[in-house]
């Protein structure tokens, strides 16, 4: 009777979630249909809704016909079918991880099909579209691979984008490092980057469908299995799925599906996270959306919405000329940006934060010995970095230009030599220091400004001025790097600071706003002319190219400062460090001396930008490196980072600029290649300590 009694009740509550969900799918192709309507009427050309009826018809002027079937169609048509593949793999990632921060941009997929199509157009060779595409998918698959190897499925919503934010910021900084070696074969690949939907004629549209197509089909088949795995492994084990190959081809299914996209549009960012992010409140009211089956397509109409409506968002808001040159990409990553700083500041790391060094005891003589043989490194490292160089030098040389006695060539060498290698010292230096900080203010030993994205904050208040101010000064852009910084700071450290900031959503909230800067940045960069878009993507690498002196002074300063105040508070840093409790019963203020150190970071970092350019993981590196060497205690900890910090950064100077002479490499290049591994093995190691 009981039976009986129930089933009836069941039943009109799964029809009416069959009713609901088929109403707003009903609604939300009325949305798609709409904003495709109004995306064929936007451009320059004034084509309206009667032209474009006369030319679905066949009765519009030839001009007119072109517009809509050469241009606008394709246009609409790509917005479509990128925005469905990129919701459908991002969906598919989220459910095969158990991760609702999986997405093709979190897991470095993206990167690693831009590194790939990147290192494909340095060789200079002329390849066709599917053959792109091919290698597009080969680079986004081996860094998913890697990311997921490293973080492991399932083992927390924080853990695995840690690892994809990471390695996202190195393959960024290599590829970066290729536009700038191989500018001529690498021409429009960085506004390619940012995600244009503009296409000129069907061919790539026709090209890509098929793949999408079967990517599409061979996730609804696995549908059911993907539908176990949420049950957990042992329950799917349990049912007779095959857990480990049901991810494998997935994960495959769902790279292929962006490398898809990314050949059609370039990487238009964070529409997989967003979609199936939408969609996931509608699953919990309608049960037919829990099913793979109908949420798959579902995210991938959401998708397309997303990536339509942002077309049609930035053509309604920017003048029509303007907003040819800005991608749609750019939009998509501003408002993707906000999406994943709301989901990190709520979301929940099951795995834990990353492990605080262990405690060492170290000597005094120890401490005194390496600081003697750092300092010596240093004093050895830059005589040679300015000896060394295009042209060579003595040191009879150096000293001649000190008196004001050296001939024109080696004054003109050294009047240029010299800044360089005073600004990378000084600004690994403020960086260490930086970095030094906010690890003891966070208590989070994976802190550091260019992981938080206060880095590229600041890049992006220095950016506005470098693009809109050719001739700013160095105080000037100092300035506007202090000014992006501290929005940036704000942003972070507030929302970090209501979870506590040792969790690891403070790296999370800073990887949203290095993602938001970085869509300013290519919006100001693309918009410019080509002139200072090469200064600022020059400089954006990390480059001491075309340094004065008096571009460093307010490095200098700030520096001095820093190191003065670190040194004189280093008892309060310490305490601090240890947790929230022993500094109040002590006395000392937390909050206002958290505070006093968080600006000071920030000042550290801004100039270090404004001198040097942005160059990341030196904050990580090397404040690690002095725990390692000389403890915790940072008395010993500031100067010995701080001389590590310049260490690193003279070396990846001297290195980028003498390796493949003439042409040059950014220190920023180099650190991120020394800075990412260690980055990833950090988590490794805190995985394998949890």
């Amino acid at each position: 009777m009981a039976v009986t009694a129930t089933t009836p009740a069941t039943r009109p509550s799964t029809a009416a979630s069959r009713t609901g969900a088929a109403a707003v799918t009903a609604a939300l192709l009325l949305l798609v249909a709409a904003l495709a309507v109004v995306d064929i009427t936007q451009g320059t050309a004034a084509v309206g809704p009667s032209e474009i009826w006369k030319a679905f018809t066949g009765r519009a002027d030839t001009a007119d016909a072109s517009v809509v079937v050469a241009s606008r169609l394709p246009r609409m048509t790509a917005g479509l079918l990128v925005g469905a593949v990129l919701g459908i793999a991002g969906a598919a990632l989220q459910a095969v991880s158990r991760n609702v921060l999986a997405s093709p941009d979190t897991l470095a997929v993206n990167a690693g099909s831009y590194l790939a199509l990147g290192v494909a157009a340095a060789t200079g060779i002329s390849l066709p579209f599917l053959a792109s595409s091919g290698i597009a998918f080969v680079g986004g698959l081996a860094a998913a691979a890697v990311v997921l190897g490293l973080s492991g499925l399932g083992a927390g919503t924080v853990r695995l984008v840690l690892a994809g934010s990471a390695l996202t910021l190195g393959l960024l900084a290599v590829t970066e490092g290729l536009l700038l070696l191989f500018p001529q074969e690498t021409e429009g690949l960085y506004k390619w980057n940012q995600g244009s939907i503009a296409q000129n004629g069907f061919d790539g549209v026709l090209q890509m469908l098929p793949i999408a197509v079967i990517g599409l089909a061979g996730l609804i088949l696995l549908a059911r299995r993907v539908d176990a795995l949420a049950l957990g492994d042992d329950a799917a084990h349990g049912v007779g799925v095959p857990v480990r190959s049901t991810r494998v081809i997935a994960v495959v299914l769902a790279a292929m599906l962006s490398a898809a996209a990314v050949t059609l549009a370039g990487p238009v960012g964070f529409v997989g996270l967003c979609a199936p992010a939408l969609v996931r409140p509608l699953a919990r009211r309608f049960r037919a959306f829990t099913r793979s089956r109908a949420r798959l397509p579902f995210a991938g109409l959401t998708g397309a919405a997303l990536v339509l409506g942002s077309d049609v968002l930035l053509r309604a808001v920017v003048p029509s000329d303007t907003a040819v040159a800005v991608p749609t990409g750019v939009v998509t990553s501003l408002v993707g940006a906000l999406f994943l700083i709301t989901m990190a500041a709520r979301a929940k790391d099951t795995a834990g934060a990353a492990p605080a060094d262990r405690l060492r005891i170290r000597s005094r003589g120890v401490f005194v010995g390496t600081t003697v043989v750092l300092a010596a490194a240093l004093i050895g490292l830059a005589i040679a970095a300015v000896l060394i160089g295009d042209s060579k030098l003595l040191l009879g040389d150096v000293v001649n230009w000190a008196q004001g006695r050296a001939g024109q060539t080696v004054s003109f060498v050294l009047d240029t030599r010299v800044p360089r290698v005073t600004a990378a010292l000084l600004a690994g230096a403020a960086l260490a220091l930086a970095g030094t900080l906010i690890q003891a203010v966070t208590r989070n030993p994976l802190a550091e400004p260019g992981v938080l994205g206060v880095t590229n904050a600041a890049a992006a208040g220095a950016v506005l001025l470098v693009t809109t101010v050719p001739t700013a000064g160095s105080w000037t852009v100092a300035g506007g790097a202090f000014a992006g910084a501290a929005i940036g700071s704000v942003i972070v450290f507030g929302l970090a600071a209501r979870g506590g900031f040792q969790q690891n959503r403070l790296v999370l909230v800073g990887f949203g706003l290095a993602t938001g800067s970085a869509a300013v940045i290519s919006m100001l960069i693309i918009l410019t002319d080509p002139f200072n878009a090469t200064k600022a993507l020059t400089w954006l690498a990390g480059s001491t190219y075309g340094r004065t002196l008096p571009d460093v002074v307010p490095l200098a300063i700030v520096l001095a400062v820093g190191v003065a105040v670190a040194f004189t508070r280093r008892t309060e840093l310490d305490l601090v460090s240890l947790d929230e409790d022993t500094p109040r019963l002590l006395g000392l203020n937390l909050s206002r001396g958290r505070l006093g150190f968080l600006v000071l970071s920030v000042l550290l970092s801004a100039t270090a930008v404004a001198a040097a350019g942005t160059i990341g993981f030196v904050g990580l590196v090397a404040p690690h490196a002095a725990r390692a060497l000389v403890g915790r205690q940072h008395t010993r900890v500031v100067p010995v980072a701080v001389l590590l910090g310049a260490i690193l950064v003279c070396a990846a100077d001297l290195v980028g600029r003498t390796v493949i002479a003439p042409a040059q490499l950014g220190a920023g290049l180099m650190t991120a290649v020394i800075g990412t591994p260690y980055f990833l093995y950090l988590l490794v190691r805190s995985r394998g300590g949890r």
